[in-house]
Formats: structure tokens, sequence, C-alpha cells
């Protein structure tokens, strides 16, 4: 890790008798040293006793080579010089000494993660409102602050522009051509344009544009000898040209961060990206603009990581992505220094207290106002397929004379089970709003399905599964209707990709109709299709004229027993 000084520290737990071991045994000297009964606990008295054996053994080398020089006969000196040399210290062990020097001098922490985990480690980028360009510049003044390296906090988005915009400095002041000149530059404005204002949707009227012309008495402070470097954005609909650093603060944030950022990823490596409250300048749509960026362009390839009070900043479709930060210690009044319990980061939002909601809440709301017509009585469903099994059999039963489910109920699907925690814990925190769910169940999901109720959020009468109709530990939605029934659905839509009608007896035992079913389509999969439970969902519905003779009793009085008790809520 860094700290504010910029000085990276790292800390690694080593035994270091285990490495030893290892090193031994791979230079084929674990049972010498056991053999002469040579004891050691840490790497330096390990390398201490190799320099003590090879010391041993040149003195034995020695000795012994003397000896033998001086044998009269020629065939025993011989034999002697030989067993001398069956004395000295192998090459293994040298190396293994020389290495365990060298690990040593550097510290085994830091040997380890120079040699193994340095490559490993991603660079952190941090990117804050000082790297806002200015939009045009000195070229010879830049240049001798490249060769310097004195750059402004200014120069490094603008660099990154220009590297983007594929500009050669010292072509644009070498140039003995205009015509050349101002083609290189109308061929440097499309591309940009197309690089960076894709991702600027809400004014598709606007192009950026160079102009390289000698510095003149009055220009800014820095420009005023030499060739001076112009970033220009042309509005095409009102027919006008403005410096790029005159433009609102946001687009300038905006242009410079793709700018900077689009240098630093061409040093390659993995990148974590920190961003200090982004976009703070922009307004919602730029906002949405700079998370498609963001999610497009940054997420297949590197890490981003940034804080936000904006609601316009939570992508709603990857709640799981928030982390709350909170201060607890502000929530405490008359407690001792030493139990301040300090900031805590939380992944369960039914942790966190109201204010820190705030973000979340107006994400789920812009949501919802774009995507769904909330009433006073929401009822949360898990995905599209509930909604149409739901409002299929509600108007069957009541054609039946019997209690469907009152339209007084708005339902909500949220696109899965893992955000129904999210969804009914900001919705249920509004006091103005009466909230149920009607969920599947399974039992990797009941801890936080309980959450809803024990952290009192939501009533523990108001959150209602599958399960409870039917009598099992887990059910889905589908496991309402008798499992031959639904198979019927399932042959009917997949009819043309199916390998063979499914049966009962082809599945295999499961608590849910649904993890039957996938077992089953593992080892026989649909042909050139994926399954896709809203797909029966969807023929249940278009065909139900010809299916509501065919459910069983026991089906209608499940879907019915649910709509009473979800109806008895309201």
């Amino acid at each position: 890790m860094k700290g504010y000084d910029n000085v990276l520290a790292s800390w690694l737990w080593v035994k270091e008798e285990i490495a030893g071991q290892f090193l031994l045994s791979k230079a084929g000297l674990s049972e010498v040293f056991e053999k002469e009964n040579i004891t050691w606990k840490t790497l330096k008295e390990l390398h201490a006793a190799l320099v003590k054996r090879s010391q041993n053994q040149a003195q034995a080398f020695t000795a012994a080579q003397t000896a033998a020089n001086a044998l009269p006969d020629a065939d025993a000196k011989a034999k002697a010089l030989d067993d001398a040399q069956l004395l000295q210290e192998t090459a293994a062990a040298k190396t293994l000494r020389e290495h365990l020097a060298s690990v040593n001098n550097t510290g085994i922490t830091k040997y380890i993660y120079d040699k193994y985990l340095v490559g490993s480690v991603p660079k952190f980028l941090y990117f804050d409102e000082y790297y806002q360009m200015e939009g045009q510049l000195n070229i010879e003044q830049l240049k001798q602050r490249q060769a310097s390296n004195t750059l402004y906090d200014s120069d490094r988005p603008m660099i990154g522009l220009i590297d983007l915009a594929r500009l050669n400095l010292d072509q644009l002041i070498s140039t003995n051509r205009t015509e050349a000149l101002l083609n290189k530059l109308e061929g440097t404005s499309n591309h940009l344009t197309k690089q960076v204002l894709k991702y600027w949707s809400q004014n598709r009227h606007l192009s950026v544009r160079f102009d390289v012309r000698p510095a003149k008495p009055n220009d800014p402070p820095g420009m005023q000898q030499g060739t001076n470097l112009w970033g220009l954005v042309y509005d095409s609909v009102h027919s006008a040209t403005t410096r790029l650093g005159t433009r609102s603060k946001g687009f300038v944030w905006f242009f410079s961060f793709l700018a900077w950022f689009s240098q630093q990823r061409k040093t390659g490596g993995k990148i974590i990206l920190l961003l200090d409250e982004p976009g703070l300048a922009l307004h919602g749509t730029a906002q949405g603009d700079l998370l498609r960026y963001i999610e497009k362009e940054l997420k297949p390839h590197h890490q981003v990581v940034y804080t936000t009070h904006s609601p316009f900043m939570v992508d709603s479709k990857h709640f799981d992505r928030v982390r709350v930060v909170e201060d607890k210690s502000t929530e405490i009044e008359d407690i001792h220094e030493e139990e301040i319990p300090g900031t805590k980061v939380y992944t369960d939002v039914l942790e966190v207290s109201e204010g820190s909601l705030f973000p979340l809440q107006g994400a789920l709301g812009d949501t919802l106002s774009q995507t769904l017509f909330v009433g006073p009585n929401i009822l949360i469903v898990e995905g599209v397929s509930d909604l149409l099994f739901l409002q299929t059999v509600s108007p069957l039963l009541e054609s039946l004379g019997r209690e469907g489910l009152s339209l007084a109920w708005t339902i909500t699907p949220v696109g899965g089970s893992d955000k129904v925690p999210t969804f009914a814990a900001l919705l249920g925190s509004q006091q103005d709003l009466n909230v149920a769910t009607l969920i599947d169940i399974q039992q990797k999901d009941k801890q936080s399905i309980d959450n809803l109720y024990k952290k009192k959020l939501l009533q523990q009468k108001n959150v209602l599964t599958f399960a409870d109709f039917i009598g099992k530990k887990e059910a889905d939605i589908e496991d309402m209707f008798e499992a031959d029934f639904y198979l019927k659905l399932v042959n009917a839509e997949y009819k043309a990709t199916l390998q063979k009608p499914i049966t009962l007896s082809d599945l295999p035992k499961r608590e849910r109709v649904l993890a039957s079913l996938d077992s089953y389509l593992q080892t026989s999969p649909l042909k050139d299709a994926a399954f896709n439970h809203y797909r029966p969902s969807r023929y249940f519905a278009e065909h139900i004229g010809t299916l509501a003779t065919k459910l069983s009793p026991e089906t209608l009085d499940r879907f019915e027993a649910a709509f009473k008790r979800l109806n008895a809520l309201l």
C-alpha cells in the first residue's frame, strides 16, 4: 500500500523455517544437514551455517590436497586428489549460500514482493478536480516543462488530449505548408470528436477543433512568445466557436478526465482508478453519460472505485456494487474516546441509517419514475415472469367468482432475487408506502429475507414467499402450479428446441421444479437456445383461454390463498 507520502509499503508473514527447508531440499542438502546435526531457525542463521560449513569444507579440502601432493606413489596421489575434490562445497550449496546472502541483504519480505508479487500489483491512479485542462497552451513552454519534469496539473489532461488527437507537437511547429497543417488539424478534430463526444449525449451538435497560431503580445501569460495551440468547441446549432477552457465546469471536467485517462491507459498494466466525487459539476444526464463511459470503456479493462453523494452516479442495475460508508461516531453522544466506533463500510443496506440511504433512494426513485407506475401499495416480485403469472391467474379466479389480487397493488418486478432486499429496504423506508413482497425462496436466501422484518424495515406479515402457500422450505412461483402442468408450458414453448418432450420421470428429484429442470437441461440441453423461465410464463398468458380448464383445483387454491393474504394487508 501507499500512504500520503506516496511511499510503497508491503507486509508479508513468512515462516522462514519452512522456506529454508524448501531451499535445502532443492539444493539436495536436507539429509546432509540432518546427518551433520546442523540446526537453525531463521534464514540468517541458515546462511551463517552454510558459510561456516563452506569454510570448514575449504579447510578440509586444502589439508587433503596438501596431504595428497605429499604422497610419493603416483596412483595413490591421484586417488587422494580425487577424494579431496569430494570435500569441496557443491555448486548447489554455493548457489544457495549466495542466494541467501542476497535475500537476507534485501529482506525476505521485500525479496518475495520484488520477485513474485510486484508484477501482479495494479497501478493506482487518482483523479480529482485539480486535473482540469485550460484548453490552450504554448507548445514551446510545454515541451520545456516536459523536459524538466515540471508539468502543471492542468498540463496532464491537455497532453492526454493531444495524444488522443494523434497530434505531433514538433510537426506543428516545423511544418512549412499551411495546407498540410490545416489538413492535419481538421483530421485531428474529426477523430477527437468521434472519440470523446459520443459520451456527451446532451448536446450532439458540438465538435472539438484545434488551431495553431503564432503567439501575440496580448495573449495570456506564458503564451506571448513562440507557437500557441488552442482547443476550441464549435456549436453547429448556434454557429459559434468558444474556447475549450471557457465551457461549463462540468464539460471541462468531463473532457479533462477522458483525455487524461486515455493517456494513462497507454502505459499498460492493471489499473485501479480512484475518483473523488466524479461529475460533481455535471447535471443528471451528463452523470449518466459518465456512468456509461465507466461501464463500457473502463470496467472491461480496469477496476474503478469512486465516491459520490449523487443519486445519478448510482447505477440502479447494480446496487450490489454499492458500499455505504458511515461515520458512526457522529450518531453517538456521551461516549468515551476509546469507545468511538469510527467509520464503517457496509455491504448490507439494511444496516445503515436513513441519511446514508438518500443517494440510493434517489437512484431508485429515478429508476422507478422512468419504468414503473408507483402507487401507495407496492408488491415486490422478482421478475417479469412473476408479474405475468399473477396478472393472468388473478382475473381467472375472479371470473370463477373467487378472490383475485386487488388492483390497489402495484406489482413491481425488481429484476432478480439479489435485488429484492435492496428494493424492499429502500421502498420500505418511505413512510407513505405500503410495501409487501411475494417472492421465491431458497435456503441461501432465507437469512436476507428474514432480515427484511428482523431489521424492522418491513413488517413480518408483509414478507411473503411462495413457500408459505406450498408447504415446502423452498419454492418459486412455478411451484404454485402442478409440476406436470408447468412441464406442459415448457414443452409447448420450447417445442422446436427440445430434444424430446420432458416428462416428470425425466426430472431429478429437487425441492423446486426449476432446479429439477435446470439439472435435466445440463445433460439434455436445448438446441440453439438457452432456457429462460420468462418464456413459459409468456406462453401461459397468451394461451390462458385454452389452459384455464387444465389448472388443478389445488393450483387455484394456492393462488387464491396468496391473494387473500396480500389483500388483507391493504
